[in-house]
C-alpha cells in the first residue's frame, strides 16, 4: 500500500499518511508525494474541501529519523533540505484556496503537530496528544510551528509549548483554541468529513473568497480590509454560484454548483 493515500469523495479530497508502524512519520518522499497531490488538489475543479488525517493510532510523529541517520549534511545542505522539500507542503497549504481540516487521531508531534497547524481547522481524538518537541533535541522548529502557533493560541501560549517541548492532551488543546472540537477515537475522522462534506455543499466561489478575505484581514487594517471585501462582494455577487445559492434559497431546495 502507498505511504500516502489520496482519493476524492462527493468534493471532499482525503490525504491519509500511511506509515501505522512508524506512527506515520514522514520521509522526504512522502513529503514530495504529499505536495503533488495538494497541488492536484488545488487545481481540481470537483475538490472543495480538503481533509488530512493519519492511519492507525497517530496522526503524524514528524520526520522518520531513520531515513536520515546515514547521512551527513552542512548547513548548506541541511537549509535546502528543509527549503527545497520539506517546505513544498507548506507552501502548498498556504497556496490552497480551499479548505483544510485535520482529524488529529493519536500524536502529532513536531513537524506532525506543524503540519497539523497549517489545517484551517482541527479536530482531535480524545487520545490526540500535541507537543512541539523540538527543543527536547536542541532543535527550533522547522515546519512553520513558531508562524503557525502564535497566530492560532496566542504568542504567551505558543512559546510556552514551544519552549518546554510540552505535550498537551485533547482537553486542553480544545481550551486554549488548538483545535475546534474532541470526539471520540472512532468519530473524529467522520466527524472531520462531516464538517468538509457541509462546507463542500455551499457555494465554492464564497467559500475560497471567504477564506481569502480572513488571511488577508490577519495582515490589514479594518479600511484595507473593508475595502477588498467590497471588491470581492461585488465578484461573487455576479457569479452562477450566487444565483443558484439564492434561487436555492427562496425555493427551500438544494443548491446545485457546477463550477468550483
Amino acid at each position: 500500500m502507498s505511504e500516502l493515500e489520496y482519493s476524492v469523495d462527493n468534493h471532499v479530497a482525503t490525504i491519509v499518511l500511511n506509515r501505522p508502524e512508524r506512527k506515520n512519520a514522514f520521509t522526504l518522499e512522502m513529503v514530495d508525494e504529499w505536495a503533488k497531490v495538494l497541488n492536484q488538489a488545488q487545481h481540481d475543479d470537483d475538490v472543495r474541501a480538503v481533509v488530512l488525517t493519519g492511519a492507525g493510532n497517530a496522526f503524524c510523529s514528524g520526520v522518520d529519523l531513520n531515513a536520515f541517520k546515514n547521512e551527513v549534511r552542512g548547513p548548506l545542505q541541511e537549509k535546502e533540505l528543509l527549503t527545497k522539500r520539506v517546505h513544498r507542503v507548506a507552501r502548498a497549504m498556504n497556496q490552497l484556496t480551499k479548505p483544510a481540516l485535520a482529524a488529529v487521531n493519536g500524536v502529532a508531534v513536531g513537524a506532525g503537530m506543524d503540519m497539523s497547524l497549517m489545517c484551517d481547522i482541527r479536530f482531535a481524538g480524545r487520545s490526540a496528544q500535541f507537543s512541539e518537541g523540538y527543543i527536547r533535541v536542541g532543535l527550533v522548529p522547522g515546519d512553520g510551528g513558531c508562524y503557525y502557533l502564535p497566530r492560532i493560541v496566542g504568542t504567551a501560549q505558543a512559546l510556552r509549548l514551544l519552549w518546554t517541548g510540552a505535550f498537551i492532551d485533547a482537553p486542553e488543546a480544545l481550551s486554549i483554541g488548538l483545535v475546534s472540537e474532541v470526539h471520540d477515537d472512532d468519530r473524529v475522522l467522520d466527524a472531520t468529513l462531516d464538517l468538509a462534506h457541509e462546507i463542500a455543499s455551499r457555494a465554492p466561489i464564497a467559500i475560497e473568497i471567504i477564506k481569502r478575505s480572513v488571511q488577508q484581514g490577519q495582515t490589514h487594517d479594518l479600511p484595507t480590509a473593508l475595502d477588498l471585501i467590497s471588491s470581492h462582494q461585488a465578484v461573487v455577487m455576479s457569479t452562477e454560484d450566487s444565483a443558484e445559492a439564492f434561487s436555492a434559497f427562496r425555493d427551500k431546495r438544494i443548491p446545485k454548483f457546477h463550477r468550483r
